[in-house]
């Protein structure tokens, strides 16, 4: 019975999502809902004491990642250097690489620090054009962003600013440059399989004489070509977070060591912060305010004319993707502390390979949430102790853990009811029947690269 509540709960948040209900709302629901039929009077202590208190922990910790990427990622489009960007792309690769062309701009704007849900808004007009150009199936599109902006440079790459490759590093006392290496090595697997599925995918539409179509809806107008900023300008605060990541998570432990005490008036009890947990987290933060900074320095005046209400959806969407995620933290943690987890833990724990554990835990519970983030965060928030505990004790760093648990969120993480799936489908006018079945395949391809480090882990040892 206790497993069954645990799977409920697990099912019921699914069902909700997949129908379009707000996670916030239904993830207290479904937890309290949980502890109800476990203990009643445990309902006011753990809705306060476990939910909140997690839910609140993550905000605190991560909600600043979220708000700097998302104006970050405003500025970026009020000042034109996204549009620049994919124009020099396009020039650069020709528009006859239409599919290239789209999934390196993609990876260009996520990896300098560009929201992915961003960057399918910008990107958008520009592949449906160069579609329309080629003559190649509209609904195609999806995934072709999808293995662009969803793979890559969310989790796989190592420096990325995307939270997927922030979160693990409180939990491993790690940095966003964690197994570079085996980052890089799963981010070839992934370029080249994905690109190869999507050639292929075109070149058969091609031949059945499958064009573009026609009675769209939500087609985008035509790029104009106007006055667009110089792409090496555009590009310099993408690289500025990239490089400035990169410096601060040397810098920051050096100049505050591995913990720090303050207290600004005297005779105060001292702030005492554990640097080593947060330094990760501080890095982005520190990258992405210089990066914002940049943008305004080289785009002031069509910034400062849109800002005030361009980052009032930026700071909205902000604060929506925060708080969705936080509920399933908070979510996770309830779950967690029910009897019937740990017959799911046990399940888990019976894969003796704590790599091959980790992936299929943090996989399976970003795919039942819909999210890559929320997913892993239910995974370590319940199970860190226990995957570190089986590193050490099989001499795994604790940077090829944090690898494989940001690769594998991005794993099942795109199913149907994913917010970012649903979002891409909405803005290219497109559904599920027509185009989910490629975005799919760049999942199991997602998936499949995450065993593919593993096994280079395993044979190689390489870090």
């Amino acid at each position: 019975m206790s497993l069954l509540i645990c799977v409920g709960a697990l099912a019921f948040l699914m069902f909700v999502a997949y129908r379009g209900f707000s996670v916030i709302l239904f993830a207290p629901v479904a937890a309290l809902a949980a502890v109800l039929l476990t203990d009643p009077a445990a309902v006011p202590p753990i809705f306060t004491g476990l939910f909140m208190d997690k839910m609140v922990g993550f905000v605190k910790l991560y909600f600043p990642v979220f708000l700097l990427g998302a104006v970050f990622g405003k500025v970026i489009e009020l000042s034109g250097f996204s549009k620049s960007i994919v124009s020099a792309v396009i020039k650069l690769i020709g528009r006859e690489r239409a599919v290239t062309s789209i999934v390196l701009v993609c990876l260009l704007l996520t990896y300098g620090g560009v929201s992915l849900f961003v960057v399918v808004f910008a990107v958008y007009p520009f592949a449906a054009e160069m579609f329309r150009q080629g003559d190649i199936p509209k609904r195609l599109i999806p995934g072709v962003i999808a293995l662009g902006a969803f793979t890559i440079t969310m989790d796989a790459l190592p420096g990325t600013p995307q939270i997927q490759n922030i979160i693990p590093t409180t939990f491993f006392k790690t940095d966003a440059y964690a197994a570079p290496w085996l980052g890089i090595i799963g981010s070839i697997f992934i370029m080249v399989v994905g690109l190869a599925y999507l050639e292929w995918r075109v070149r058969s539409a091609i031949a059945r004489g499958e064009g573009y179509g026609t009675g769209h809806s939500n087609e985008p107008e035509a790029v104009s070509a106007e006055s667009l900023p110089n792409p090496i300008v555009a590009l310099l605060p993408l690289v500025i977070v990239g490089v400035l990541n990169k410096v601060f998570t040397l810098a920051i432990p050096k100049v505050y060591g591995s913990s720090y005490e303050v207290a600004l008036t005297p005779g105060a009890k001292p702030l005492v912060t554990a640097v080593s947990s947060v330094a990760g987290i501080w890095a982005v933060e520190g990258a992405l305010l210089c990066g914002i900074l940049t943008v305004l320095v080289f785009a002031w005046k069509p910034v400062t004319q849109r800002f005030a209400e361009g980052t009032k959806a930026a700071i909205g969407g902000s604060l929506l993707a925060a708080m969705n995620t936080a509920s399933e933290y908070g979510f996770g943690a309830v779950i967690a502390a029910l009897p019937g987890f740990l017959v799911i833990a046990g399940v888990l724990q019976s894969i003796p390979n704590p790599l091959v554990n980790e992936a299929v835990t943090v996989t399976a519970l970003a795919g039942i949430t819909g999210s890559a983030s929320g997913g892993m965060s239910i995974a370590l928030a319940a199970m860190a102790d226990q995957f570190i505990a089986a590193a050490n004790a099989s001499g795994i760093p604790m940077e090829v853990l944090h690898r494989v648990a940001s690769m594998a969120s991005g794993g099942m993480d795109t199913l149907p009811h994913n917010g970012a799936v649903i979002t891409l489908l909405g803005v290219t006018g497109l559904t599920h029947r027509q185009s989910y079945g490629d975005i799919f395949a760049i999942t199991c391809i997602k998936t499949l690269a995450v065993f593919f480090v593993i096994a280079v882990y395993y044979l190689t040892g390489i870090v």
